[in-house]
């Protein structure tokens, strides 16, 4: 992967960094999303595991200045038990779910998607605190082997019925737990190098503009416009999965 990143072409490297800048505006508006843009971007560059693992390098550098960002709206308490079972579920995720078909994961991906839709729409309060713990362990996993989390952590985070200032911030801590628990195992397995360290040292400018735009906008667009930009992003999740069939 070193060799990949080092010899990319002047135009490939664009295209990555402005793939880069638009994954850090959404994350820092929505919460959630970077990896619908960054990991399918990288992974057509250079190829599936080493654009994974980069994609975790840098969703985690970016989450911790989406951290910075939003540190007065992170609800530790409230999400903690969300947080350890992203961790968890990131750590074991792979070994766990690798085995399973495919096709049978991301059936049960949408379902879960739809059923805490509707869970939302007709306000079934007891419905969403049952399932939030194995939405939030679950994504962790599908995480841990895909290289995203999917809809199931937006969801899961989404039971906890906080603001959108709250939302992201948990979203952002969640992420940064998820993330910094992938990029350990990656760097275990050499899938991440010096040359790898020195592109998400390269990209904190981007991250910087990118978490700025995104904080931005999260501001400017309003609670129903939040609304409207979350379930976007959750389809548009739903929707790489199943064109994944």
């Amino acid at each position: 992967m070193s060799a990949g990143v080092a010899d990319l072409p002047f135009t490939v490297t664009a295209l990555a960094l402005v793939a880069i800048l638009a994954s850090f505006t959404l994350s820092a508006s929505a919460g959630l999303g970077g990896s619908l843009i960054l990991v399918p971007t990288l992974a057509l560059i250079l190829g599936t595991k080493s654009g994974v693992a980069l994609a975790a390098l840098l969703l985690a550098s970016n989450n911790v200045a989406k951290v910075i960002a939003y540190r007065k709206t992170l609800p530790y308490r409230k999400s903690a038990w969300i947080l350890v079972a992203i961790a968890v579920g990131a750590a074991l995720g792979a070994q766990l779910l690798v085995t399973a078909p495919e096709g049978a994961v991301t059936v049960a991906v949408i379902a879960a998607f739809i059923g805490s839709m509707l869970s939302e729409r007709l306000h079934l309060t007891w419905f969403r605190r049952l399932t939030a713990p194995v939405l939030a362990a679950t994504s962790g996993a599908t995480s841990g082997f895909s290289g995203s989390s999917g809809p199931l952590k937006g969801v899961a985070i989404r039971h906890l019925d906080v603001d959108r200032y709250h939302f992201v911030g948990a979203a952002s801590l969640a992420s940064l737990v998820g993330d910094l628990t992938k990029t350990a195992v990656f760097a275990q397995g050499s899938l991440i190098g010096p040359n790898e360290a020195t592109v998400a040292v390269i990209a904190v400018p981007l991250m910087i503009i990118g978490t700025v735009s995104g904080r931005w906008i999260n501001s400017e667009i309003g609670e129903r416009g939040y609304t409207t930009l979350f379930w976007g992003v959750i389809a548009g999740y739903s929707g790489r999965l199943v064109l994944g069939l």
